[in-house]
């Protein structure tokens, strides 16, 4: 009898080509890269070695786009730091020369590459994609094995469609019951990251499991396993479904219609046997998870809306004192002060998390109820986002309630394309760091979800969006 696995065995166990003590060399169907990966081409052509498969390789202008419209307009014109621009311009040659599919500037599919990237049909089920960006584990979303990497090892998946890499080990939380009003996928991922740490997974793939994630949309699942990083995470998992299935027909490099079939019935063996051994596991009950905001620099340090600021004198250790202390500093905090009556400059909603078109209705539905009172950006994820989100009026939605509506990008999530935060500001955000300077040199980030911070933008603070029309 067959030794009983989890979805993460399985695609792993089909992908190794070899073993050399305790590493295997692991096979990977696909590659997404954007403006960071020149370093990587650089080596190949110092090495004098071309793209093993460059049709299994995708290139996404992101990190270094402007996304301010007038800006945007001018094409690389646009971008007024020449460094900047040269990564842009790179890009667009490295991509040229070596044959790769771009979507850059100007292309009507252009967007964030974890946003862009499954909307194209990038993440099937099984395979193994490598991405040269920490948060490819979104695309673990679809059942597939998704990890970043570095230039090094991008390098070497350009040149021989293969990596070496040392095996992880299983953890698999568990989420049940219903969300209650006001709670959203991004407060789910928080309120895991806030339970177990963020090294809580360290050394692991996680597996999300359990009514709750099978309830999820496509859009909600991305959101949970894109911060599966955040928890120390080598990747992020969902097994597909329906839900799956259905979000991936029809797009341009999924299976076509002579290859569905097939591909259906091998997707839905890739769920974990029911005896299946994980090293770790976690369980949650959603009917206790509360909209959340961050109060530090790590997304571990996160509270329910309806907690206080938290005073190091009640640390357990000297160690600790000291550390939530040097975080209040940064940010600015008092201890005990209750999280709705901390004041924002600024609102961010967009970035790889929260960037798709569900996560703007979602704030649309908030923005419309007031008007903006702090400088508020909305930043599709993707060009096709955007034209979804006008098409339905969204766009005008923000506009009437003082929202900026802004070209697709990464924008101040990633703070590399001149939308950043100035020294001391603070944000309320969408995206998925609040490490210092992760906005820009000196900027303060609290994290949440998109009717959160649209409700902290019609308010200048943040505030618990389920009691929004209460006056309090």
């Amino acid at each position: 009898m067959n030794k009983p696995r989890t979805l993460f065995d399985k695609i792993w166990d089909r992908h190794v080509i070899a073993r050399v003590d305790d590493e295997v060399l692991l096979y990977v169907d696909r590659c997404i890269i954007h403006e960071g990966s020149n370093h990587a081409f650089e080596t190949l052509r110092r090495a004098r070695v071309s793209v093993r498969r460059p049709k299994q390789i995708f290139a996404f202008a992101d990190h270094y786009v402007p996304t301010d419209p007038a800006r945007r307009a001018q094409g690389l014109d646009g971008i007024a730091d020449k460094a900047v621009r040269g990564m842009v311009e790179l890009l667009q040659r490295n991509t040229r020369e070596h044959g790769i599919a771009l979507f850059g500037l100007g292309h009507e599919r252009q967007g964030i590459l974890h946003v862009a990237g499954p909307e194209l049909g990038l993440c099937l089920p099984g395979i193994v994609l490598t991405g040269s960006d920490s948060h490819t584990s979104t695309h673990g979303a679809f059942g597939c094995l998704a990890f970043g990497i570095g230039a090094s090892e991008a390098a070497h998946v350009l040149a021989m469609q293969a990596l070496w890499q040392r095996r992880p080990a299983n953890l698999r939380i568990t989420i049940d019951g219903p969300l209650g009003f006001g709670v959203t996928a991004k407060d789910v991922i928080m309120a895991v990251i806030a339970r177990i740490g963020v090294g809580g997974a360290i050394g692991h793939v996680i597996e999300y499991a359990g009514e709750t994630i099978r309830r999820l949309s496509m859009t909600e699942r991305m959101t949970v396993c894109n911060m599966s990083i955040e928890a120390g995470g080598r990747a992020g998992m969902i097994a597909p479904d329906e839900t799956t299935c259905t979000y991936l027909a029809g797009r341009q490099y999924a299976p076509d219609a002579a290859a569905q079939e097939p591909a259906l019935a091998a997707w839905r063996e890739l769920a974990s046997d029911a005896d299946a051994a994980f090293e770790k596991e976690v369980s949650l009950d959603a009917r206790a998870i509360q909209p959340m905001v961050s109060w530090g620099t790590n997304p571990e340090q996160a509270l329910p809306i309806s907690g206080a600021v938290p005073d190091p004198a009640r640390e357990p250790s000297a160690e600790r004192r000291a550390e939530v202390a040097k975080v209040l500093a940064y940010m600015g905090l008092t201890p005990g002060t209750p999280l709705q009556e901390i004041r924002i400059d600024r609102v961010f909603i967009g970035s790889c998390t929260n960037g798709r078109i569900e996560d703007l209705r979602q704030a649309a539905a908030v923005a419309k109820r007031g008007r903006a009172v702090v400088p508020s950006w909305v930043v599709p994820g993707s060009a096709s986002v955007k034209r979804e989100a006008e098409a339905e009026g969204l766009d005008r939605v923000f506009e009437a309630a003082g929202f900026e509506w802004r070209e697709p990008g990464c924008s101040l999530c990633a703070a590399m394309n001149g939308d950043e935060l100035r020294p001391g500001e603070r944000c309320a955000s969408t995206s998925n760091r609040n490490f210092p300077g992760r906005q820009g040199p000196g900027g303060r980030t609290h994290l949440l979800s998109p009717p959160m911070a649209a409700a902290a933008a019609l308010q200048g603070r943040l505030v618990d969006v389920r009691r929004l029309g209460s006056g309090s």
